[in-house]
């Protein structure tokens, strides 16, 4: 009786046929993006041109203007998050724990951190230009607008919103860029006494 009662349990436990070729499938799929992390430019240079070519099929099919500007907004979103500190300065008390943006020259060097790293920036931009390819395949996603309305909105709301980021980052002195600012040179067999000294990039 007691074998009866253990033998369903040990079944249960066994993961089945389409959870392993899951678990294996997502695995292979994190291994190949772990794999593509370092090529920054090359992986950037593959999303520009699928970026382009979605354009173009939008451009060719006259339609699915309505998929096209929802992917623009979407991106819009996926840049100024980019942009952003991780932690907004303006949110920031003057008690904070040190990881607030540094204000001042002579305050200690701290790197720039995201809100949206830039590894999850250019996959969320993959994925979303491959869904938004993937909907011109199905009429129903072509719904008919005036499109010069569509870019009208755009421009406009791309203004606004880089206006409002650029006076954000010159109210908290910030730079989310970080070319130009100093390196350290770490060699120690330098006999001048110039190890340790900034070195601008």
């Amino acid at each position: 009786m007691m074998q009866d009662v253990l033998e369903p349990a040990d079944n249960i436990s066994q993961p089945g046929l389409i959870q392993r070729v899951a678990r294996s499938s997502s695995r292979k799929y994190q291994q190949y993006l772990d794999k593509w992390t370092p090529y920054t430019i090359s992986r950037w240079v593959a999303c520009v041109t699928l970026i382009v070519a979605f354009v173009l099929r939008i451009f060719l099919l006259q339609g699915w203007y309505i998929v096209c500007y929802a992917l623009g907004i979407y991106h819009l979103n996926l840049f100024l998050a980019f942009l952003t500190p991780k932690i907004d300065p303006a949110f920031i008390s003057d008690e904070d724990d040190g990881t607030s943006l540094p204000t001042k020259a002579n305050e200690e060097f701290r790197p720039f951190m995201r809100r949206l790293p830039e590894f999850k920036f250019w996959y969320s931009m993959m994925k979303s230009t491959v869904i938004a390819s993937s909907t011109t395949f199905f009429q129903v996603f072509n719904i008919p607008v005036f499109w010069p309305i569509l870019v009208m909105y755009f421009i406009t709301l791309f203004c606004i919103t880089m206006k409002r980021q650029i006076k954000h980052m010159i109210r908290y002195k910030y730079l989310p860029f970080s070319s130009g600012k100093p390196r350290y040179n770490g060699s120690s067999n330098d006999n001048n006494g110039s190890a340790g000294k900034p070195v601008p990039q």
